[in-house]
């Protein structure tokens, strides 16, 4: 039997029919990735394995420099079948970590190819996927029709234009694909170099002059119209924790304004001054998204950029960050409750990297629920390292117990290729199994009814009544 068979992780009759009946036919919302926008803008199609599949991916490049690989066949310049021969040689040894997995899943369900990926199977399976890439089936519009994805999420900054979302719009794209709006570098006052670049930028693209804080207030605001015109409803953050905010009187303005003005001619602030200010522009981007009822996503913990050998040799996103383990949840608490506060709070989907925060931040967010939504608040799948069977089954466990899974919006792919689309299928084998156990257990009812609806909703239905997109 192939590795990679239809009842895959599916380890009891309850779980094989849920999966079969209820999730396997399910189309796809994903509603955080990092997919490019320009390659579905052009209908792009692939060199090689290569290209589409290992360029750019992070999670590989760590495991490749586990095994010992050269930097050169991660992220150098070498040849790309050079480094697809690196990453083949490695994967006999990620077994237990979910690139196993993805590995194969990706080859069966992409291309067909259920051998295991090997240094000695290699050289095969690179010929019978690069075949299968020259044709028309291969191209991103193609793949995305192929796996049913109804509505794809993309991760913008607002300084940038995007002609590629409205050339998509323009083209009646069978997949939508909606632009989401990430304003981090509108508080990354730590490189005022930098920021004071991305200011001008934002100006151009808004057509608005940022002198002021006023300035960069309505520059921003105008940026989020352009979005949500283009279909976006949502809005991200990668942050180390909550930024907290102060309270909001005419002082505290005046003090921001002079922090932002101090910002614009380049002089240092320092750390309570950079945390304010953070506080303010994060504060004031959520009252945008509860204003068009949009959904904000924090991505809390990471530590970025850990090892400056790597940083200064590949740069960011090369697999130099990890989960820090600074406090999250007051400052979390702090953040909504002034929000909602003012009647403010916006639908909100908190993701942490470390486990340590898992309970606690999925009880402060059980503090916040509310009409006219069901799950207004949401506890969101395991990311980053948490991304994992256990990881999964962790998030599904302690939503479970705080709070309540059948209001859950489910997963997504997080992820720079257009191959990562059976995230989507693991994760709903992870879901049938934990929910099939419980079955066979007595635990939950054998009332195909009762949990078909719960496997469907967490799979594609919750999500799509959740988001409020534009679905034909």
């Amino acid at each position: 039997m192939s590795f990679i068979h239809d009842d895959f992780l599916l380890q009891s009759k309850a779980a094989k029919q849920l999966y079969h009946n209820h999730a396997a036919g399910q189309p796809i919302i994903d509603f955080h990735s990092h997919l490019p926008p320009e390659d579905v803008a052009n209908d792009k199609k692939f060199e090689n394995l290569y290209e589409i599949w290992l360029a750019g991916d992070h999670y590989k490049w760590r495991a490749m420099r586990a095994a010992g690989m050269p930097e050169e066949l991660c992220t150098g310049d070498a040849d790309p079948f050079d480094k697809y021969m690196a990453w083949a040689k490695t994967v006999p040894m990620t077994i237990r970590n979910p690139l196993y997995h993805w590995t194969h899943l990706e080859l069966k369900r992409y291309f067909g190819i259920d051998e295991l990926l090997s240094g000695a199977t290699a050289k095969r399976i690179w010929d019978q996927a690069n075949e299968q890439l020259a044709s028309p089936e291969f191209s991103t519009r193609s793949i995305l029709k192929r796996f049913k994805v109804e509505v794809a999420c993309t991760t913008d900054d607002p300084a940038e234009n995007l002609p590629h979302h409205e050339k998509i719009s323009g083209e009646g794209v069978a997949t939508k694909i909606y632009p989401t709006y990430r304003p981090d570098k509108a508080f990354a006052t730590q490189d005022l170099e930098a920021f004071n670049i991305w200011l001008d930028k934002l100006a151009a693209t808004a057509h608005k002059p940022i002198n002021c804080l006023k300035d960069l207030l309505d520059a921003l605001k105008k940026r989020h119209d352009d979005f949500h015109a283009l279909g976006g409803r949502l809005s991200d953050h990668g942050l180390p924790h909550c930024f907290p905010p102060k309270g909001r009187p005419k002082s505290d303005l005046d003090a921001l304004e002079a922090i932002f003005a101090k910002a614009r001619l380049g002089e240092k602030l320092n750390g309570q001054q950079q945390e304010d200010f953070a506080a303010y522009i994060l504060l004031y981007s959520a009252v945008l998204d509860a204003e068009k009822g949009w959904t904000k996503q924090l991505h809390l913990g990471p530590i970025r950029n850990n090892r400056s050998t790597l940083f200064n040799q590949a740069g960011p996103d090369a697999g130099g960050d990890s989960m820090n383990d600074e406090r999250q949840v007051e400052p979390l608490a702090r953040f909504l409750d002034a929000l909602d506060s003012q009647g403010q709070l916006p639908k909100t989907i908190v993701y942490n990297m470390n486990p340590k925060d898992s309970m606690a931040l999925a009880t402060m967010i059980g503090n916040f629920q509310g009409p006219p939504t069901a799950g207004k608040l949401q506890y969101g799948s395991g990311w980053w390292y948490l991304d994992t069977k256990q990881g999964m089954q962790d998030q599904l466990n302690i939503l479970s117990s705080t709070g309540l899974l059948s209001t859950f919006v489910g997963m997504l792919t997080d992820s720079r290729s257009f191959l990562s689309f059976t995230r989507h299928e693991y994760f709903r084998r992870i879901l049938c199994n934990l929910i099939g156990q419980d079955i066979e257990n007595g635990e939950i009812p054998d009332d195909q009814e009762l949990t078909g609806n719960l496997i469907e909703g967490i799979c594609y239905k919750n999500a799509r009544n959740y988001f409020g997109f534009a679905i034909n």
